[in-house]
């Protein structure tokens, strides 16, 4: 799949985005290893804490379905009612679950300010020294 119709879905996934508190929309598209692709979007919490990110609800639906190889995630986020128009990078806890199920060096993570401007990184270049499996020996 190429990486700007995998960002075409992060960006119609923030239409199911529940954000009555912060109004900022975010989706995500997860690219599988055999092809698939889940969704999600954030939903947010009054407690806050509670909130749970696009990025984790995609990969919570594909892990729970048995899916455990990854290629790249994209993401966007905006304001709502906007098109996304500035990058929106994954936070800290996101970026420890997919490095939890994806392998650091190939796993690509696709941002985008535009349709037309699609910036692409590695886990490892956004989580150097991260803590893994395999630092428990897995």
């Amino acid at each position: 799949m190429e990486y700007g119709e995998l960002m075409k879905m992060a960006v119609t996934a923030r239409q199911s985005a529940y954000m009555p508190y912060s109004h900022f929309a975010v989706g995500a598209a997860l690219l599988c290893s055999d092809g698939s692709v889940y969704t999600g979007s954030n939903i947010e919490n009054a407690a806050f804490t509670p909130t749970v990110c696009a990025e984790r609800v995609a990969f919570f639906k594909a892990v729970s379905e048995g899916k455990r190889g990854f290629a790249a995630i994209a993401v966007a986020g905006g304001k709502e009612g906007e098109a996304p128009d500035a990058l929106v990078a994954p936070c800290g806890v996101c970026r420890q679950v997919m490095m939890e199920f994806a392998f650091p060096k190939t796993f690509d993570i696709i941002l985008a300010g535009s349709s037309e401007n699609l910036q692409v990184y590695k886990l490892s270049e956004i989580l150097p020294l991260g803590f893994g499996p395999e630092n428990l020996g897995r």
